[in-house]
């Protein structure tokens, strides 16, 4: 049974940072590419990064280039979204994405920069 579990969304200034965690189980995570997609309120789901297995690349949505990077650590089962210079534009509900056959999802986590 796939699982993605998002966590370490916030309030937060803007300026400011966090760390997006998504913990999985039940696929094969160090022969996956991950994604990262964010939506806002009124707004359809858009993509936000990726990152290939093995980490070998990764992709930064044009908004988010220079601010935010992925990262996996595939001996935990775990993807990675650090945000820089966070911004009021990307406020959020943050949801990790993997395929295997269908898209699978997390429940998301809120994100909401604001001063």
């Amino acid at each position: 049974q796939v699982q993605l579990v998002e966590s370490g969304g916030g309030l937060v200034q803007p300026g400011g940072s966090l760390i997006l965690t998504c913990v999985t189980s039940g696929f094969p995570f160090s022969s996956s590419a991950m994604y990262w997609y964010r939506q806002a309120p009124g707004k359809e789901r858009e993509w936000v990064a990726m990152i290939l297995s093995s980490a070998t690349r990764t992709l930064l949505g044009e908004s988010v280039q220079g601010r935010f990077t992925i990262s996996r650590d595939d001996g935990k089962n775990t993807l990675y979204l650090q945000m820089n210079n966070l911004k009021p534009e990307d406020t959020a509900k943050y949801y990790c994405n993997m395929f295997l056959g269908k898209d699978y999802w997390g429940q998301g986590t809120q994100v909401t920069v604001t001063s």
